[in-house]
This record gives structure tokens, sequence and C-alpha cells, in this order.
């Protein structure tokens, strides 16, 4: 796709990673109308008004797209995270568009300084309208839509809708009623509804998983679904994951415990095999996802979405719910990606703060190594993410034709072990050719 036009910014005299299929490496970039022009030689696109952008030796990769962050909330609460003080909260957090807006524009903000420029809002909607915080309502979706027509969002955002509560009861009832309402009509670069996020259970250490294990006062947990017994439960959610899946929407369940695991997956085989192929499905967090599904996952294209940070912070309070011979098994990082599960790494911010370079190095420890690691762990917040957006063919990657989204690293991450991450800076963030932060 060669261009006549001259550049509108250039990147030269440093390394950029461009993530391809060929894992191509170059020292040039060229960005068009927003868009990648040129990888390589970029010399003669240089013109009196392009905007040279000497790396001096630095690193130019796609830009981070953390595929779990829930948006508003960690604009409310900023800089505190649900684990450092911003449980304390109390109340409502956003409770006029004056409010929400503030949040969003924070968020774009602060993930601007960490060089990401997409990011998936798991869960907006009328489930949380009368929610206590009001980060999760259906004004939410509506004012990142309203940001989105006026060229103010500085990310890509990705949204999950929620027919149910936060962590909370869902019905099949609330659930069909909400896949029939309106989505805002946006542009899907910008703001993207995929589809819709279900609550299956809680987490381990609230002792609200649903799993095999026992619990130290003998209890298994349950599906937090509608319905007065397991069995009524599980039909319940089964009949959900089937109604998404033939109306085309993307499912992501929050799913943590081995036997929530085991139903979900085996209801977004059986409404694969009826239906046909939709959605790119997955499971959200996965804890205790058992060995037996991970061999399904890759071939019936379900991803699992891990938080390895909070994996990092938690684990201890999963060996107190369920034993360390649990905590040995949780979590299975390394055997996902050798099965070829298709993996994003994420924060789940402002539980934990949104800073990628402290989750891959969380990520490596947990995985222990081994060669080509650093480039799986960035992959799996750059390129699957995009994969699990459906937007593979246009970002994810820095390649001609694709959106010029990208950030620039004091250093070159794949010369570097995981654990050295969080200390390398960030010194750029373009989205869309638009610098918007710039150290």
């Amino acid at each position: 796709m060669p261009t006549t036009r001259t550049a509108d910014l250039v990147l030269i005299g440093g390394t950029v990673l461009t993530f391809d299929d060929r894992d191509r490496v170059a020292d040039g970039l060229a960005v068009v109308d927003g868009v990648v022009a040129r990888v390589g030689d970029v010399a003669e696109l240089i013109g009196p008004d392009t905007r040279v952008v000497d790396l001096a030796g630095r690193t130019a990769m796609p830009g981070i797209n953390d595929s779990h962050l829930h948006g508003a909330w960690l604009g409310a609460l900023w800089p505190k995270t649900l684990f450092n003080g911003g449980g304390e909260e109390t109340g409502t957090l956003l409770a006029d568009t004056e409010a929400r807006r503030t949040a969003i524009m924070r968020t774009g903000e602060v993930l601007s300084e960490l060089g990401i420029t997409s990011y998936t809002e798991p869960g907006l909607g009328p489930g949380e309208d009368a929610g206590r915080t009001g980060c999760f309502s259906t004004a939410v979706l509506e004012e990142y839509a309203a940001l989105a027509d006026a060229g103010l969002l500085q990310a890509r955002v990705t949204v999950l809708r929620l027919f149910g509560e936060l962590d909370g009861r869902s019905t099949p009832e609330d659930f069909e009623r909400g896949l029939a309402s309106p989505v805002p009509a946006t542009d899907p670069r910008w703001l993207h509804v995929a589809g819709v996020k279900i609550f299956a259970d809680g987490i381990p250490p609230m002792r609200s998983s649903w799993t095999h294990h026992c619990y130290p006062d003998g209890t298994s947990g349950h599906l937090l679904v509608a319905g007065a017994q397991d069995a009524e439960r599980e039909a319940n959610l089964r009949r959900m994951i089937d109604l998404a899946h033939r109306a085309g929407a993307q499912i992501g369940v929050h799913a943590t415990g081995d036997r929530t695991i085991e139903v979900v997956v085996s209801a977004m085989a059986d409404a694969i095999a009826v239906h046909g192929p939709a959605g790119r499905h997955y499971l959200i967090h996965g804890d205790l996802v058992p060995a037996d599904v991970l061999d399904r996952l890759p071939e019936l294209g379900i991803g699992l979405n891990v938080q390895p940070g909070i994996a990092a912070t938690t684990g201890p309070w999963l060996a107190a719910a369920l034993g360390e011979d649990v905590l040995s098994t949780a979590w299975p990082l390394r055997d996902a990606f050798k099965r070829g599960v298709p993996v994003c790494l994420s924060s789940d911010s402002p539980v934990i703060e949104p800073d990628w370079r402290r989750w891959v190095a969380a990520a490596g420890e947990r995985v222990g190594g081994g060669p080509g690691l650093m480039r799986e762990l960035l992959r799996a917040y750059t390129l699957s993410p995009a994969v699990q957006d459906g937007a593979e063919s246009w970002k994810g990657t820095l390649e001609v034709g694709k959106v010029a989204d990208l950030c620039v690293l004091d250093a070159n991450p794949l010369e570097l072990a995981p654990a050295d991450m969080p200390h390398v800076g960030v010194a750029m963030t373009v989205v869309g050719g638009r610098v918007v932060f710039e150290r």
C-alpha cells in the first residue's frame, strides 16, 4: 500500500517491533491520516509538515490493550485502587454526567502515561443502573458514546454489557430483555459494544467460587445465576449463554471455580455445536481452570483472560480458602500458553493498578521462563486482545494499513527479562497517529 503523501508523523533512530506474523523489526515508521503508511525506510515520506520523532535508541511497539479494565470505576477511585484504600469508599462515586465524564477522561490520562491505547470495559448496563457506585450503569455507556462522538476518547474502548448485578445475581428474563435493548451507534473503532458479561460465580477467597473442593466451613460455593438449587442455576446459566450466542454477541464469563468453568465451557461448546461459531467467547479470571478444559479451549476458540497481578496478590488468600495444593494448580498460565489457548493478560484495574509492566513481570514469574517468553507475554497484551476484540485486521500490530496505535519504551523489552519490565519507562503514546502522551 504505497503512499505518495508525505507523512504526518515519522519515528526514526530506534527500533520498531511490529509483532506481525513474521515478527519483523524495523528502524522507522511513518504515519499518514492516523494509519501506518510504511515500516522501515521512511526518509522519502518526510516533508515540511511532518513531525519527526527521533527515538534516540528507544523502542516503539504496538500500543497496550488492557482487555479487562473498569475504566469509569478506575477514574472515580484513582489514585486509589480497591486493594489500596479504594475499598473504603462508600456511597455513589459517579452520580451525574459531569462526574462520569471526569472519571472517563481521568482514566484516559492515566492510561496514556502507561502506553495503553485500548481497553475493555467489562460490564456496563441496566443490571447496575441502581448500583451503589454508579460506575457500571447504562449512563456510563451513554457517556462513553458521547465522548466518542466528540472525538475526546484517548483510548479505544470495547464494552461488554451487563444485565445482572455486579458480582451478583442475574436472571434469564433480565438477560433476554437486555439483549433486545439498543446499543449506542458510534464509530466502532473508538467504542465497540462487543457483547455481554455474565457473573457465573464469585471468587475463592470469598468462598463464593463454585468448586469441586471444600472450603473450611464444608461448603463448595454455587453459581450466582438465579435458581433455588444447583441444577436450576446451571440450567439458567446455560440458557443465558445460548441466548447470547444465538444473538451473535461475544460472551465474557466471570468464572473462577472449576465446577463453574466446566459448565461454562460445556454450555459454550453446545451453543457452537447447535448454532455454529460466533463471538470470540472467553473465560474471565479462570482461577481454577482444569487441565482437561484447557485442552478443549483452542479447538473451540474460547479464550482465557487472566490477571497475573491478581494471582500474585490473592494467591495466599486462595490458599487459606482451599489449601496449598489447590493454589499450586491455580492460574495455569504456562499450560495455557503451551496448549495454544488464546490468552490475554489484563489488570482488572482498579482492583489493582493498571501498570501492565508490573503484571508482565508477575506473569513471567508464574510461567517460569523459557525461550520467546517475553514476546508471548507482550502479544498477550497487544495482538491477542485485538483478536479478542475481533479487531486484529486493523489494530494490535504495527503494519501498513493498520491504525497507528503505539507506545515508545526506553528499552527494547525483547532484550529484557520479564522481571525487568517494571523499570522500563514509557516515553510516548500514540493513538490513531495522535500523540496523547509524551514525556
